[in-house]
């Protein structure tokens, strides 16, 4: 019963995460490596609270849990999240959200298995706040973290790591809030268990909100800005000009890569809204045969123009910062699905 109690609340509220995703923006394959690196970063939390607590310099155990270790478990959680942001596979709110939680549940669950260990006989009411509380905390802190870090990312796109420090700051302080504990810990689990579904709540319908105008509006652009790109007009065009007068400072062939490149993005976006619409409507369209092929298309010509290309092109304004994610949604598209 007290496993029971303390491990699978959080699973659970990870679950109704997952039922809120009517576009399916996370795959389960997606939720399954989450944990594990939530999983992965108690390991790695634990190992350094154990090195500073052995330093002769170290603080009291108190001071410990209630300042230093919310600054290593947050950092530690917050990596994955980072790369899942800067890679492109976090494209909207709501599946930063999921993953971010995701990772926070793995981490939490690892965290009461050893106390599960170390206090087998502690009273129900302990297992109670545990699952309901301290598991609940980790996953909302770095559900918070992601939310901030998404939105701040995608605002500054160039920026490695600035984008990543005031979500990260603000996780800590939430974490050391609940650790110092205002109210007693039956009354604080209550209040987390309150707030967090509205905050959820509202995160999920202003991603669904945007997600639903990206895909609404930015489909019906990209379908005439692809069929003016296609058509003899082309070079009287804005883009047309623009990539005649790169052929200026860059050699043919490259220049004729940039227009391919332009090409197949504008493609591979017009497919990634079209499936997700799809997805929202509860159908899974068929795979093209030709996709996996035009994402390695796209791979090799990215090298071809090398970085300088790809900076010139930015003027043009045909790709966006979720070009690294509607391709991350193309690919988990393209691979063979195991049939049970």
């Amino acid at each position: 019963m007290p496993t029971v109690v303390a491990l699978l609340p959080v699973l659970l509220f990870l679950t109704a995460l997952l039922a809120l995703d009517r576009f399916r923006l996370v795959q389960l394959s997606a939720v399954l490596l989450a944990l594990g690196a939530g999983a992965a970063a108690a390991g790695v939390s634990q190992a350094m609270q154990t090195t500073l607590l052995l330093w002769p310099t170290s603080a009291s155990p108190g001071v410990f849990t209630l300042y230093i270790g919310p600054v290593t478990e947050e950092a530690a959680k917050a990596l994955y999240v980072l790369y899942l942001v800067r890679s492109g596979r976090a494209g909207f709110l709501v599946d930063a959200a999921i993953q971010g939680f995701a990772v926070g549940a793995g981490f939490g669950v690892v965290e009461n298995v050893v106390y599960l260990r170390s206090m087998a006989d502690a009273p129900l009411l302990l297992w109670l706040v545990r699952g309901l509380g301290t598991a609940v905390l980790h996953g909302a802190t770095t559900t918070l973290f992601a939310l901030i870090s998404k939105t701040l990312s995608d605002r500054s796109p160039d920026h490695l790591v600035r984008p990543f420090l005031p979500g990260l700051l603000f996780a800590v302080v939430v974490h050391a809030a609940f650790n110092h504990l205002p109210l007693s810990p039956v009354a604080m689990t209550g209040l987390l268990l309150v707030v967090m579904p509205l905050l959820v709540l509202y995160v999920f319908e202003r991603s669904e909100r945007a997600t639903r105008e990206w895909v609404g509006a930015g489909l019906d652009l990209d379908v005439e800005v692809l069929s003016l790109v296609q058509s003899e007009a082309f070079s009287f065009t804005r883009f047309g000009t623009y990539l005649r007068e790169l052929a200026v400072r860059f050699p043919g062939p490259v220049v004729a890569d940039m227009f391919c490149l332009l090409q197949l993005e504008l493609e591979l976006s017009v497919q990634a809204k079209a499936r997700l619409l799809a997805r929202e409507a509860g159908i899974d369209l068929p795979v093209d045969d030709d996709l996996r092929a035009s994402l390695d298309e796209i791979a090799s010509l990215n090298r071809s123009i090398g970085p300088t290309g790809r900076l010139a092109l930015k003027p043009l304004h045909v790709t966006t910062h979720r070009d690294k994610w509607h391709r991350h949604l193309l690919r988990q598209s393209s691979r063979p699905r195991v049939r049970a």
